[in-house]
C-alpha cells in the first residue's frame, strides 16, 4: 500500500522530471533555508534547488572547501522540502566520499530526505587538483544513476562539470566531460560558470540531455535568450543568498560609515515579511460533504 507521503513524493518527482521537457526553460531558484524557500514559493516557482554556498555562508563558513557535512546538507534540504511541498533538487557537492559507493549512498539518503533530484559535481575541493580525472568522475556519476534508478520514484540526477567554476576555462574538455556523463546516464547536464552565449550554445548543441545553466551577473541573458540557445533549466546558485549578504554589508557600511539608517527604506516591510512566511491555509478535506456549521 502506498503511503500519502510516498504518493506526494512521487507527484513531486514526476512534476520535476516533466518540467525539463516543457515548451520553455524553467527557473529553479536557490533558497538557503526554510524561510527563503517559502518566500520564493509564494512567487509561483514550480521547483526549488538548494545552494551549498548559501548554506555554508549562513553557517559562517566559506564555500568550496569541503566544510559542509552530508548531514548538514540533507538536513537543510529536508527543511526546504517541508517548508513548501514543491519539488526540490539539492546541491550534493561531489557526493561526499571518495568511492562511487559513497556517492550512491548520498543519493539514497537524499531521496529519504524528501528530495526528488540532486547534482553531483566532479570537483575535489583540493587546490592543487580541483577537478577529478574523467574516468573517476564518470564512475561516480554512474554510481549516482544506478542508485537513483533503484528508487521507487524518478530521482533526477544532474552531473556537473566544474572546469569553468574552478578557474579552468576549457570548453572542449567541459563538453567531453558532459558527453561522458550523459553516456553514464545522467538526466541533466550542468557546467556552471559558462562565460557567454556562444559557450552555452556549444554545450547545448553537443549533448542530448537537458542542460542547466547557472545565471550570474556576468552572463547577461534572459530566460528567453537561454531558451533560444537550447537551455532547459536555469538556476541562480548562490546569487540570491549573496544578494541578501550584499544588502546586509551595505547596511553595515552605512551605519558604521555615516551613522545613518537609510537602508531601512529598502527593507521588506514587517507586515509583508510576516505575510510571506505565514503557512498556507490547509485545503478543505475532499471527503467532507459540507463545512460544519459555524
Amino acid at each position: 500500500m502506498t503511503s500519502t507521503t510516498d504518493a506526494a513524493r512521487l507527484r513531486r518527482a514526476v512534476a520535476f522530471r516533466d518540467l525539463h521537457t516543457g515548451p520553455r526553460p524553467f527557473v529553479v531558484p536557490n533558497p538557503w533555508d526554510a524561510g527563503t524557500a517559502r518566500i520564493l514559493a509564494s512567487f509561483g516557482f514550480a521547483a526549488l534547488a538548494t545552494t551549498g554556498a548559501g548554506l555554508a555562508h549562513s553557517l559562517g563558513r566559506p564555500d568550496g572547501t569541503n566544510q559542509l557535512s552530508r548531514a548538514e546538507i540533507l538536513d537543510n534540504a529536508a527543511a526546504i522540502v517541508e517548508a513548501t511541498g514543491l519539488p526540490v533538487t539539492a546541491d550534493l557537492e561531489s557526493g561526499f566520499g571518495e568511492r562511487p559507493e559513497d556517492v550512491a549512498e548520498t543519493i539514497r539518503l537524499a531521496a529519504a530526505a524528501g528530495l526528488v533530484g540532486g547534482s553531483v559535481e566532479d570537483s575535489t575541493g583540493r587546490d592543487g587538483d580541483p577537478v577529478r580525472p574523467l574516468g573517476e568522475a564518470v564512475e561516480r556519476v554512474a554510481a549516482a544513476v544506478e542508485a537513483a534508478k533503484a528508487l521507487d520514484f524518478p530521482f533526477t540526477v544532474t552531473a556537473r562539470a566544474e572546469n569553468f567554476f574552478q578557474g579552468l576555462p576549457d570548453l572542449d574538455d567541459t563538453i567531453r566531460r558532459l558527453q561522458a556523463y550523459e553516456a553514464a546516464g545522467a538526466d541533466v547536464l550542468y557546467a556552471p560558470g559558462l562565460p557567454d552565449a556562444e559557450s552555452v550554445r556549444a554545450v547545448c548543441s553537443a549533448v542530448d540531455r537537458p542542460v542547466n545553466v547557472l545565471m550570474t551577473g556576468a552572463l547577461k541573458l534572459s530566460v528567453a535568450d537561454l531558451g533560444e540557445l537550447g537551455v532547459r533549466r536555469v538556476s541562480t546558485g548562490s546569487a540570491l543568498s549573496r544578494a541578501a549578504l550584499g544588502a546586509l554589508v551595505r547596511a553595515a557600511r552605512e551605519i558604521t560609515g555615516t551613522g545613518t539608517f537609510d537602508f531601512g527604506l529598502d527593507a521588506l516591510p514587517y507586515a509583508e515579511a510576516n505575510a510571506l512566511l505565514a503557512p498556507a491555509a490547509p485545503a478543505p478535506s475532499a471527503d467532507r460533504e459540507s463545512d460544519p456549521a459555524p
